[in-house]
């Protein structure tokens, strides 16, 4: 019976056999759907990648005022930024760099000069060849101080860029031995002549060449057929992105047969998604954390025990359990764990404890309701998680007036732009990208107004640090000055939690939710 089902699977995937009539040939061999499916999937995995069809994803994070400028894109956009943009490098899934545009990038012993040689005879979507000038423009674009970028952070220590022929050169005005992975932020996609001219053209030499744009709505693409490497990604006719922001409707598209891949599926979701004959769940553990913001510049936020009190009042386990379903591990208000390379497990975890929450909001002065605003889009199951705070904040005599905002709008009107509500962070390659994105002063996506002389100096130091047991110290350090003094109140780090067809092949696990955001450049159909 296994020599004749496989055989039958092959003829599946071969297009001599359809898939109803071998599930059919499976029920009537005594075989359930489960495994006949499995049994497709690997036949499609040994025969690799499948051309054709119209690939469709279901994803949260897409609100009507998006651009597809990579240098303001999040969330959705940026995802659909990996099928049309192209990077000088990507992070692979075990975390080490893979190179893309940049074939080779080699550094001056000190780490302040390094040169980048750009791959040649790839192909923009206009037809323009890509050149050291158009990274070297790129880079030059992100880094301008008048740059709304959030990629502005990590690029502040560039001094100068020089294209050379087929090289780009950057000088840093201080040494960083993680310069390359600051490379894989998602905003910096390589762009004709930077973007400079028309940034929001979504013109890049990805895999897929932009069709569709409907910010909010949904976006498309074609396959290109002068992809430099066509052989790894970039397998479907057509791509299709749906923005569904709304947690329920996104997972009945996927059960309908409407999409073939979704994101940030909720915990209290997932065995019922398992149940499911064709569905697959997909969780990896990785830097991303569920978090809630406070503006350290903002009254009553601008009070340090106010902030302390309203951190040591969050019951972390409760929320895991309850929100997360175990998907995730405990936050302690810094936002790095151990998937960094140079995390610490020295700092002591902080716990509920009421009795010193209350101690620090009566130090504080304040009296009254504290306003927190939050939507699911910020991160899935945050209203539910929100009504677990304001019940723990209820024990240390807190008030906490939730104020439910729609999800539509919540990037633009609401998150950095309002003192005291939820949001979420995927996290970076490295500890010096995740801390000069939103915790360095001068940092565009600063989005707790947390300004700390002394934090700043040590980021700075720990970059030209080489002793990697130097380095892990001064960023312990940091994390210490985030946890006592920063606005941000971290009680997990999720599981990224993507759910997909059984339609789909070609999907493997990485760092970050969606194969590190290239699940649909990289997946393909087995039907």
């Amino acid at each position: 019976m296994s020599q004749e089902l496989d055989y039958l699977s092959r003829g599946v995937v071969a297009g001599r056999l359809s898939r109803r009539a071998f599930l059919g040939r499976a029920t009537a061999l005594g075989v359930s759907a489960t495994f006949a499916n499995s049994l497709l999937a690997s036949a499609a995995r040994a025969k690799g990648p499948i051309r054709g069809g119209i690939i469709k994803g279901g994803l949260k994070g897409g609100g009507a005022t998006d651009s597809l400028d990579p240098a303001t894109s999040s969330t959705l956009v940026a995802i659909f930024g990996y099928c049309w943009g192209e990077y000088l490098v990507a992070l692979a899934p075990d975390g080490g760099l893979e190179n893309r545009l940049a074939e080779e990038i080699g550094s001056s012993k000190d780490a302040k000069t390094w040169t980048m040689k750009v791959r040649k005879g790839v192909e923009f979507h206009n037809g323009k060849t890509v050149t050291a000038d158009d990274v070297g423009a790129t880079l030059e674009r992100h880094s301008d101080a008048r740059s709304k970028s959030g990629a502005l952070g990590v690029l502040k220590s560039i001094d100068t860029i020089k294209a050379n022929g087929d090289e780009v050169v950057v000088t840093l005005k201080d040494g960083n031995a993680d310069f390359p992975y600051l490379m894989t932020d998602y905003h910096l996609v390589i762009q004709p002549d930077g973007g400079k001219d028309n940034p929001g053209a979504g013109i890049g030499a990805g895999p897929y060449k932009m069709t569709v744009n409907e910010p909010g709505v949904r976006y498309g693409g074609e396959r290109f057929a002068n992809f430099w490497q066509s052989d790894k990604m970039g397998f479907a006719d057509q791509l299709e992105i749906l923005a569904i922001n709304d947690n329920t409707a996104r997972v009945s598209a996927l059960q309908a047969g409407q999409v073939h891949i979704i994101n940030q599926v909720e915990p209290r979701v997932v065995d019922l998604i398992k149940r499911a004959p064709n569905l697959k769940v997909e969780a990896v553990s990785g830097p991303g954390y569920y978090c809630f913001n406070m503006f350290c510049d903002t009254p009553p936020f601008d009070n340090n025990d106010l902030r302390m009190g309203l951190k040591l009042a969050i019951d972390r386990e409760e929320m895991l359990d309850k929100i997360l379903r175990g998907y995730g591990t405990v936050g302690n208000d810094f936002p790095i764990n151990a998937s960094y390379r140079l995390f610490t497990e020295s700092i002591p975890q902080r716990e509920f404890d009421a009795d010193q929450a209350k101690h620090y909001y009566k130090k504080s002065g304040h009296s009254g309701p504290i306003l927190l605003r939050v939507a699911d889009a910020g991160f899935p199951g945050a209203v539910d998680a929100v009504q677990l705070y304001q019940q723990s904040c209820a024990k240390a005599g807190i008030t906490i007036e939730v104020r439910r905002v729609p999800d539509d709008g919540f990037w633009s009107e609401v998150w950095n732009k309002q003192p005291f509500c939820n949001t979420y962070w995927s996290g970076r390659a490295t500890q010096d990208q995740m801390y000069s994105t939103t915790y360095l002063s001068t940092a565009a996506w600063n989005d707790t107004h947390f300004y700390n002389d002394k934090f700043d100096k040590l980021l700075i130091e720990a970059r030209v640090e080489f002793d990697e047991d130097k380095r892990k110290n001064l960023y312990r350090e940091m994390a210490i000055i985030v946890r006592n003094q920063g606005g941000v109140i971290i009680p997990m780090f999720n599981q990224a939690i993507d759910a997909i067809s059984g339609k789909v092949g070609g999907y493997v696990g990485g760092r970050d939710e969606l194969m590190n955001r290239y699940a649909f450049a990289k997946c393909w159909l087995m039907a």
